[in-house]
């Protein structure tokens, strides 16, 4: 048999039939994944996140790793039992109770839907920057139709794009590497070898590491887009498992490396200015190189925001509406799916005109539209963990007590230190869309429909002891 019929047969044994296209290596999914992660992402806040973490930037995204892989096994674990659109949706909703699973798709559904949003908004500003004439609302407009052709044309031409922006997004990385190594060796501008930016044991304190672990764990949101192309990949029940935990540590090594290489340059430094605050990196390549350069980082910067990560947030949206529509928790016709193109394309367009209406209002207003982020992506996140917990340390009486029982446990926990600790406005607006949620719940349980089939899936899934 092969790997699509039985990954068909997996699918049907979940109450669905195969209508998405399986074209998806799982080197297509790890590639989606530090996509969506974005390898270059400390350029765009080195600055801020520089000044909160007393110049150790290197080591907030290790903590950071550490937080995160607890998450991304917990991803794995259930990935590996349900191998079906949805994410987290699907896995509360199979693993604890389909009123839960409908909350936690709700909530990451915030994430989701803004992420798009986030994404064009900065990659205007960004470009506003090196083209100050053309207005910000310009620039999210063509970058939307860019993004959303891509998306309907089909996943394996967005799985091309994906690897072609990675790699321009890989030999920045190189150039970079290279220039400061050769700025470290002649010691320009005081350029030297040390290990303070990996850990300072004068700057080290508690509240740090507590800074740290709330910027660093949202720094690594991106790797759960993966478990919404499932249905998409032919890689096998353990494919998605297997990219989100991989991933998770190569996009760490890219942060880590740059960011180590950034604080050598600038040794002496106690904190940016916060006029430079929002450009330091950009300054730091300028300082070991020229003018040009920077521009080029900056244009580079602007592109892979918005083009190759938007063109993954709105994947996998449109995948979690057409996974919510499906099982009637969403409005039917977000389920439909293009013969031709094998793609959800109402969902698609959904987002597109979503994140437009979304885009143009919110220019100018990237703090409130991260904070609203993070709510939804960390509520869910704990979801995950207790699913874990409740599937195969309850249901299936698991004897693998570190994986379903330990690191879902300590999971929990640092996710909701971290939203515990978030800012009040996302607090005080998650709520709201929660409530919101819980009403269209209601409203959808009272009409008797939106409830999914009690799929245990005991006989199609694998206890992993």
């Amino acid at each position: 048999m092969t790997d699509d019929h039985r990954s068909a047969g997996d699918l049907e044994q979940f109450g669905h039939k195969q209508e998405l296209s399986r074209g998806l290596s799982t080197v297509d999914l790890l590639v989606y994944g530090l996509v969506f992660m974005v390898p270059i992402a400390p350029w765009a806040i080195y600055g801020t996140v520089y000044n909160e973490a007393a110049g150790m930037v290197p080591f907030v995204y290790l903590v950071g790793l550490v937080a995160m892989t607890f998450t991304a096994l917990s991803y794995a674990q259930m990935s590996r039992a349900f191998p079906i659109a949805g994410s987290v949706y699907s896995y509360v909703g199979r693993g604890i109770d389909p009123r839960l699973g409908f909350i936690a798709g709700w909530t990451i559904l915030l994430d989701y839907l803004l992420v798009p949003t986030l994404l064009y908004v900065f990659a205007a500003e960004s470009m506003s920057g090196i083209f100050p004439a053309v207005p910000k609302w310009a620039w999210i407009v063509v970058f939307l139709v860019i993004n959303t052709a891509i998306n309907y044309i089909g996943i394996s031409f967005t799985a091309v794009v994906n690897r072609l922006f990675l790699t321009a997004e890989v030999l920045f990385i190189v150039i970079f590497a290279v220039m400061a190594v050769t700025a470290i060796s002649k010691g320009l501008n005081g350029a030297r070898f040390t290990t303070a930016p990996l850990f300072n044991p004068e700057q080290f304190s508690a509240p740090l590491v507590a800074t740290a672990l709330s910027i660093a764990v949202l720094s690594f949101l991106g790797f759960d887009g993966i478990a919404t192309l499932a249905e998409e990949s032919k890689g096998g029940h353990r494919s998605a498992g297997f990219a989100m935990i991989t991933g998770l540590f190569v996009v760490a090594f890219f942060f880590v490396t740059q960011t180590w290489l950034a604080g050598m340059l600038v040794p002496d430094t106690a904190s940016f200015p916060e006029e430079e605050t929002g450009n330091a990196f950009f300054g730091i390549v300028e300082s070991v190189s020229s003018h040009g350069w920077q521009l080029a980082f900056l244009a580079m910067n602007a592109l892979a925001v918005g083009i190759a990560n938007a063109v993954a947030a709105q994947s996998a949206t449109s995948r979690l509406l057409f996974s919510m529509s499906r099982d009637g928790q969403l409005p039917r016709f977000l389920s439909h799916v293009n013969v031709r193109n094998r793609v959800p394309e109402r969902a698609i367009l959904l987002v597109a005109g979503l994140t437009l209406v979304l885009g143009l209002f919110f220019v100018g207003q990237i703090g409130l539209i991260s904070s609203l982020v993070n709510f939804g992506a960390l509520t869910s996140f704990m979801l995950l963990h207790v699913s874990v917990i409740v599937y195969f340390g309850v249901r299936r009486r698991s004897r693998n007590v570190v994986l379903h029982w330990i690191g879902p446990i300590i999971g929990f926990l640092i996710i909701g230190f971290v939203l515990v600790n978030a800012d009040p406005a996302a607090k005080i607006g998650g709520l709201v869309w929660l409530a919101i949620g819980v009403l269209v719940m209601l409203y959808y349980q009272r009409r008797g429909i939106g409830i999914l089939p009690e799929h245990r899936a005991d006989s199609a899934t694998q206890e992993i002891r």
